[in-house]
């Protein structure tokens, strides 16, 4: 299968068919592939019964329905977001806590968020451009890199400003792009991708997740904020402007301060500081988390994190 014109065709086409039948076509997709329990659907309930210790296995398996539905979602969202007008994209959104950034951007000021894989993190950086300050992001580098150059151009065209993950010098122009001035930078971290990962505590369990948001707001010298962002059903003339059943909560919470120390010790710290923010949202608000990949360091393979760590020096 041509993974790359596969998502070129739903691009290109998505915003043709009417909403209510992709809505129908998505729940059954993420239910079909529910019932299978395939691989990822596996890890997700692995995930969520980390982060929920509450629930026995028969909610953990209820709740991951939900989530694998708020998953596609994700996609049936981002496929047609392309074809919303401002009035339809500013309709879906509302925020909680802008007043966490809203200053600093006023006084032309950048902010460096850090999000997990929450909600629908593409409309949210739509929204963001034209309401509180242009985005500057990175994106991994998927394969093939047809695919890749498709999800840049597809997030340039709502826009998103992109950075390729591993490009030579990219953090040096994440850097200079908050030092000149009025940016919001969300990274999101909730998934170690390089050999550069550090161990936190997330819901008490060891995980992995990225230096970027940390390391980036101290180089940049500008706020880290985490960021986390849930579906909300619609209503009445919101429902009407915004031509969908669902859209988005955008929330911003508290800065994390940055401590006194080496900046190891700094970033590890802060690190921690918005993983624990990350925690208590994903436990409220689990079945927004769209994770199907391992982050915990028991999850993972030893063998392959020895060799990760090694490689960080960190063993």
């Amino acid at each position: 299968m041509d993974v790359a014109a596969l998502y070129t065709f739903a691009w290109r086409h998505a915003p043709k068919i009417p909403e209510p039948l992709l809505r129908a076509v998505a729940d059954v997709a993420a239910d079909v592939t529910w019932l299978r329990r395939g691989a990822g659907v596996r890890r997700l309930e692995a995930n969520y019964a980390r982060v929920r210790p509450d629930l026995d296995d028969r909610a953990v398996r209820r709740l991951s329905r939900e989530g694998m539905r708020r998953y596609l979602r994700y996609f049936r969202e981002a496929f047609t977001l392309q074809g919303l007008s401002a009035e339809q994209v500013a309709a879906r959104v509302r925020t909680q806590g802008e007043e966490h950034v809203l200053p600093v951007t006023r006084a032309g000021g950048s902010v460096v968020l850090a999000l997990g894989h929450c909600g629908n993190w593409d409309l949210a950086g739509a929204w963001a451009t034209p309401h509180l300050a242009p985005v500057l992001t990175v994106a991994e580098r998927l394969r093939p890199e047809e695919l890749y150059e498709e999800f840049v151009a597809f997030r340039r065209s709502i826009g998103i400003d992109v950075l390729g993950l591993g490009d030579d010098g990219v953090f040096r122009d994440l850097v200079r792009g908050a030092q000149r001035g009025r940016r919001l930078l969300p990274l999101l971290a909730d998934r170690d991708l390089t050999s550069n990962g550090v161990e936190v505590d997330l819901c008490g369990h060891r995980a992995r997740v990225a230096p970027g948001p940390a390391a980036l707001a101290i180089a940049a010298d500008v706020p880290l904020v985490p960021v986390g962002i849930f579906h909300e059903r619609l209503t009445g003339e919101r429902r009407r402007r915004a031509g969908s059943a669902w859209g988005i909560v955008i929330r911003f919470h508290e800065p994390v301060p940055r401590p006194p120390g080496r900046r190891r010790e700094q970033i590890d710290l802060m690190t921690q500081g918005w993983v624990d923010t990350l925690g208590g949202f994903l436990q409220e608000r689990t079945a927004d988390w769209h994770m199907l990949q391992k982050v915990f360091v028991d999850d993972l393979d030893p063998d392959r994190d020895s060799a990760t760590r090694a490689k960080a020096g960190q063993a």
